[in-house]
């Protein structure tokens, strides 16, 4: 599975505290690991996000993605807290 990052999560990355990126970058591993582990929260979006995923980061911050089974692809296009992402 290919991992890749939208230029706005990179830029919303690299906006956030260094211990929330520490966390993502502990739950990309995990997510790369098991997609479904428990811990993460993976599961769908609906309304405006329908078609994406989200996984949980830490109780308030969450990145969303998209998945493309086809390409084997997983794009990050968001990072953020809960309020700032499901406005």
């Amino acid at each position: 599975m290919q991992v890749r990052f939208s230029r706005q999560f990179r830029k919303q990355y690299d906006k956030t505290p260094k211990a929330i990126q520490d966390a993502f970058d502990t739950r990309l591993k995990r997510f790369e690991k098991e997609p479904n582990d428990p811990i993460l929260h993976n599961h769908e979006l609906s309304g405006r996000l329908r078609g994406y995923r989200s996984i949980n980061i830490t109780g308030d911050w969450r990145a969303i993605f998209r998945e493309f089974p086809q390409q084997n692809l997983i794009f990050f296009d968001a990072l953020g807290t809960h309020s700032q992402l499901y406005k």
